[in-house]
């Protein structure tokens, strides 16, 4: 075991096991540039296995391998998030990638001309370093949630696996985009359930109907989403900001089922009154479980560089602003609208191990003697 006076060099460290961490080391294997993906889950997969126990991908299986191994499932089959959990395990396996699991990065700064990152009980030093990781990772929830009185069931969508989790009586789900609207759905089989939030809009066609999986499905996913909402088109630049900070459509969910499951839609939750949700238009409801379905922080304050922005780091389609070494790979709309699905991600991955193959062939970038970390406050 290696001592923080003592760090590991390595070549490029890839931080995420899931599909963007992955893509980005098969590629880089190909290329062969020197790397080691750290992950802070047990298992490889865990990212997927942690979600609500019935959920499955919008995306045929058709779409939902990643480059040089197709899934393996029949073309237009919905896949379960486990199945999608153990493929990404076996797809580490297949290519031998090395993964190193159960290290969590806690800080990651710079030193010298390259980065340092502190795993607790070892540090690494990295000429390069890819962040392969969604700014989905800090769940969100309004400061009045604890205004709520303590009897009240509360769970982020995060947290919230099956209806056995919650007590007897309806469910307060506050807010309306994708996972809103699934755990409504759900949960309206046996007891009254209201959806607190915006209409984000749908897409208007089943994506899970014989016509959407075999034609529709494909030309919005590779047509609509991978070539035309991107950066690169002027209709993708206006959509960014958009989907960055509110969220995209409703995709497999409309709003006539919400509406034959009996969800009743109700306006925003603006806090509590005497320990219960209080509506925007004044409404007290008597909801005995909330489950906050408000979105995620950046949660990237671990790295220890000025790269912080609003709603995503600082970057130009994956390269840090003013970082030499440092990129991104799986974040919300990187490129295009597709960056952060797994029939997207791919793309993105060739194009930044490319970067950093081309960087490292360019030779050695050792820390020069005495450097210290040139850092700015987390945020």
């Amino acid at each position: 075991m290696t001592t923080p006076s003592s760090p590991e060099q390595v070549g490029t460290a890839i931080i995420g096991a899931g599909q963007a961490g992955l893509s980005v080391g098969h590629h880089l294997k190909q290329r062969g540039a020197p790397f080691v993906i750290l992950d802070a889950n047990e298992r490889i997969g865990d990212v997927w296995r942690n979600r609500w126990d019935s959920l499955r991908l919008f995306t045929p299986a058709r779409f939902d391998g990643l480059d040089g191994m197709p899934f393996p499932a029949p073309r237009f089959e919905l896949v379960t998030k486990d199945a999608m959990a153990d493929y990404l395990e076996s797809y580490a396996a297949h290519f031998e990638l090395p993964v190193q699991t159960g290290r969590r990065v806690e800080r990651l700064s710079r030193d010298g001309e390259g980065f340092l990152l502190n795993l607790g009980d070892r540090t690494v030093r990295a000429d390069q370093v890819v962040v392969a990781m969604s700014n989905h990772q800090s769940p969100h929830v309004p400061a009045f949630a604890a205004g709520l009185a303590p009897a009240i069931t509360q769970l982020h969508s995060i947290e919230y696996r099956n209806p056995e989790q919650l007590q007897p009586g309806g469910v307060l789900i506050v807010g309306a985009g994708n996972s809103g609207a699934e755990i409504a759905r759900e949960l309206a089989a046996d007891r009254q359930v209201w959806l607190s939030g915006r209409d984000v809009g749908e897409v208007p066609f089943r994506i899970d109907g014989f016509l959407g999986r075999r034609v529709l499905t494909r030309l919005v996913l590779r047509g609509l989403f991978h070539r035309v909402l991107t950066v690169g088109t002027p209709m993708g630049r206006r959509m960014r900001p958009k989907v960055i900070s509110e969220g995209g459509p409703l995709i497999r969910v409309k709003s006539r089922d919400l509406k034959a499951a009996s969800v009743e839609r109700v306006p925003r939750v603006a806090g509590t009154e005497d320990g219960q949700p209080r509506l925007e238009d004044g409404r007290v409801l008597d909801a005995p479980n909330v489950i906050w379905c408000t979105g995620f922080h950046p949660g990237f304050s671990w790295i220890d560089l000025p790269i912080h922005g609003e709603h995503e780091p600082k970057h130009q389609r994956g390269v840090a602003d003013d970082q030499p070494g440092l990129y991104f790979v799986g974040l919300e709309f990187l490129n295009a609208m597709s960056s952060n699905m797994v029939h997207g991600v791919g793309r993105d991955a060739e194009r930044i191990a490319s970067l950093v193959a081309d960087r490292a062939a360019a030779g050695p970038r050792r820390p020069k003697t005495g450097a210290t970390a040139a850092t700015a406050p987390a945020r």
